[in-house]
């Protein structure tokens, strides 16, 4: 059997042996819409591991993806011929595994930063799939709480950005992500979710105020 080439190229650099299992698009090929998915590629892409990514096209499940994960749906990961599945104990397993000084830190150094927009998504599912108009706004406004709170916490400065020897209130944070200027699994958690509500946005027009 012809190795292939990500697995030669991973041997040669040392890296392990990764591939990514995430849900086909719409044609059966094509990486789907899934956040899961895509928070798990965000994760190995800002490891810089070589990683290859095979999509599953779950009305016609091939059987040896059956016998390497039974019962389980994609998103799950092999790493050197181990099956990984479940989100969460991935993410844990990859930071615990692809450490410093090869691969970058990716856990938070702030605990809020884990939890800041948490809600968000549920609530914007709870929304768009309600089919009782007499309850939308309540629903609405429970989506725009949470989106508000979001928004605090990006524009609250930081431990690391308030000058502890100035006597003028805290200037509003300049951070790029989640936990400071860099991302984080905070941001591989959250954009994937946020995303997806963007886009659904424009074909949702009484969502939210322009």
């Amino acid at each position: 059997v012809t190795m292939a080439w990500f697995d030669m190229a991973a041997k040669k650099l040392g890296f392990p042996t990764i591939e990514l299992f995430v849900k086909a698009g719409s044609d059966g090929e094509s990486i789907g819409n899934c956040p899961f998915s895509q928070r798990l590629f965000m994760i190995l892409w800002l490891k810089g591991v070589i990683f290859n990514v095979t999509t599953v096209d779950l009305k016609r499940k091939p059987a040896d993806l059956q016998d390497l994960a039974p019962g389980t749906n994609p998103p799950f990961v092999t790493f050197n011929g181990e099956v990984k599945v479940d989100v969460n104990k991935i993410e844990e397993f990859l930071e615990e595994k692809l450490t410093p000084p090869r691969y970058p830190k990716l856990a938070t150094n702030h605990p809020e930063s884990n939890t800041a927009g948490i809600d968000v998504f549920s609530k914007f599912s709870a929304y768009i799939k309600n089919p009782r108009k007499d309850t939308n706004d309540g629903l609405e406004k429970a989506l725009l709480k949470s989106l508000r709170r979001l928004d605090e916490y990006l524009r609250t400065p930081l431990p690391e950005e308030i000058d502890a020897n100035s006597t003028e209130d805290p200037q509003e944070s300049t951070r790029c992500f989640l936990d400071g200027p860099d991302l984080t699994l905070a941001d591989c958690n959250l954009l994937p979710k946020l995303h997806i509500i963007k886009v659904l946005l424009p074909i949702i027009p009484t969502l939210l105020p322009r």
